[in-house]
């Protein structure tokens, strides 16, 4: 029987996984963190109140283990910058279903804008035909299938799809990192597109917030359920640099386009610019998830001003001095 209180966390290090975890301990829920270094995590993040236990995503058994006794396994699992991507992230979601199996908890999945084609619907409900035309594109709809398959042996799972993650605990797989350069003050900001084409970003906090609240109405949910999260939809994509600035105070901060010739130079050498390259297409073509299933459930969706999303962005990459 699965502990109401109880939730098991993989990824509780990465941008998805913690904040999730951060919203579910707000509400009360403890935390159980799975981790090949619990040791090491629980000195590095001994500000989070979590059961940190040791176990490896691609470990079978440990995950199962880990999941005992839970009534939510948040598979935040996300190799960075993409690292043998196809290798690891099926047989690691196929642990996490297998643990949901045996424990009766539902799996919280954070899904991608990645499973829609570019000659697609430019709004996306849920029912949109998913013909990815990428690497990751492909995976992600074969994460999603292999979820609602295991829906028949009573696997229970959400899917919340979502934009271009940005947030205080953003991992190398963020394209807010190409924004600016973590470490450093914002000296200028490398913008990927037009200014006027649309794009959707999704702010960590507010994705997690947006799982805690929908896994408290656990039993209205399907059995196999997908949400879409609208996030941060800037009409003018160019908003998000825009806000840098008056975030940083500097209204003529220059913003530069994407060298995307070089990029596409380096893609055959050097991986996080092979995926820059792939993924290039999300920069051409304004999509945007339509959150009308999702507000219908929750009733609104959570929402942080965006000068203080970038705020916290900015501060979490080490780009604001000070003071």
């Amino acid at each position: 029987m699965a502990q109401d209180n109880v939730v098991l966390v993989i990824g509780a290090t990465g941008g998805i996984g913690s904040e999730t975890a951060l919203a579910f301990s707000r509400r009360g829920f403890r935390i159980r963190a799975l981790h090949r270094r619990p040791q090491e995590a629980a000195s590095q993040f001994n500000h989070l109140n979590f059961d940190w236990v040791k176990g490896d995503a691609m470990n079978a058994a440990g995950v199962a283990d880990a999941a005992e006794g839970t009534r939510f396994i948040v598979h935040g699992a996300n190799p960075p910058m993409y690292r043998n991507w196809p290798k690891l992230v099926l047989p690691m979601l196929e642990n996490t279903i297998a643990a949901a199996k045996a424990s009766g908890a539902r799996i919280l999945f954070p899904g991608s804008i990645y499973n829609f084609p570019p000659d697609g619907p430019l709004v996306l409900r849920e029912d949109a035909p998913q013909r990815a035309t990428t690497r990751k594109g492909v995976i992600r709809i074969a994460m999603e299938r292999r979820l609602e398959e295991a829906q028949a042996h009573g696997v229970r799972s959400l899917i919340l799809r979502a934009g271009d993650f940005f947030g205080p605990h953003i991992t190398g797989n963020s394209w807010f990192r190409q924004l600016v350069k973590p470490g450093r003050p914002v000296r200028s900001i490398t913008y990927p597109s037009s200014p006027d084409i649309g794009h959707s970003w999704a702010y960590l906090p507010d994705a997690g917030e947006t799982m805690a609240r929908l896994a408290e109405r656990d039993a209205s949910l399907a059995g196999f359920e997908v949400l879409h999260f609208r996030g941060h939809w800037f009409e003018r994509g160019i908003e998000i640099a825009e806000a840098i600035r008056a975030v940083v105070a500097d209204p003529q901060l220059p913003i530069r386009s994407m060298p995307w010739w070089l990029v596409g130079l380096a893609s055959p050498f050097v991986p996080l610019m092979r995926e820059l390259w792939e993924m290039r297409y999300l920069w051409h073509v304004p999509m945007r998830l339509d959150n009308s299933k999702l507000v219908s459930i929750l009733g609104d969706e959570p929402h942080t001003p965006t000068e203080e999303a970038v705020r916290a962005s900015l501060a979490g990459q080490g780009c604001l001095s000070a003071k």
